[in-house]
């Protein structure tokens, strides 16, 4: 079986890099919780490029607005036509920042409809640990950064019933962006929830 290879998107507008260590350290508690063979590293896929198929799950984060190229929407529809996962992260938490308003926007583009709640009901949030409020809450949220709302929910767009699109104002970007090593100071791995989009796009 091929090890599950954790995709981070690259596109050309922004900085889709801005959160580096969210790879390693969700490969680490994929690791560390499951027995899902895992890449020790993950990849970079350019959103244009057909190596995007290679992956289940796709990571697309960064602060600044995005404007994807006409290549770029055709593959991300190609991606979601043919099962693919696609969760979304605003690094800034911010429902009236610049990179939500333009990847809202661009997402809508992709899919022909907007994206709706995901409830708390949601197979998503049982997939491997269970939360039972759905999405957990992020420190930047509950400290009042941003734009000082707590996210109610995730939004989804699916196909066939399964979500193909997830995307959070919640910035798991900074509240993941650290080395796993630093985990041990935690008293509640707050990556768990990485571990849940890696299994739902493996499982679903």
């Amino acid at each position: 079986m091929t090890p599950f290879v954790f995709c981070t998107v690259q596109y050309e507008s922004g900085d889709w890099d801005s959160a580096p260590s969210v790879p390693a350290n969700i490969i680490d508690s994929v690791a560390r919780y499951t027995s899902i063979d895992v890449a020790p590293t993950g990849a970079i896929a350019p959103l244009a490029s057909r190596d995007l198929l290679r992956f289940p799950l796709a990571y697309l984060t960064g602060h600044l607005p995005v404007r994807f190229a006409a290549a770029e929407r055709a593959m991300l529809r190609t991606y979601l036509e043919r099962g693919g996962l696609l969760f979304v992260d605003d690094h800034n938490h911010d429902i009236d920042g610049q990179f939500h308003k333009s990847c809202i926007a661009e997402l809508a583009a992709v899919t022909g409809a907007p994206l709706t709640p995901i409830p708390n009901s949601d197979p998503l949030y049982r997939a491997f640990f269970v939360f039972e409020d759905g999405a957990p809450n992020t420190s930047h949220e509950l400290n009042g950064w941003g734009d000082n709302l707590v996210h109610p929910s995730l939004f989804g767009w699916r196909r066939n019933g399964r979500l193909g699109v997830i995307y959070s104002n919640k910035d798991y970007s900074s509240e993941w962006n650290y080395h796993p090593d630093n985990k041990r100071f935690l008293a509640v791995d707050n990556t768990r929830f990485g571990v849940n989009l890696v299994v739902y796009a493996l499982t679903r």
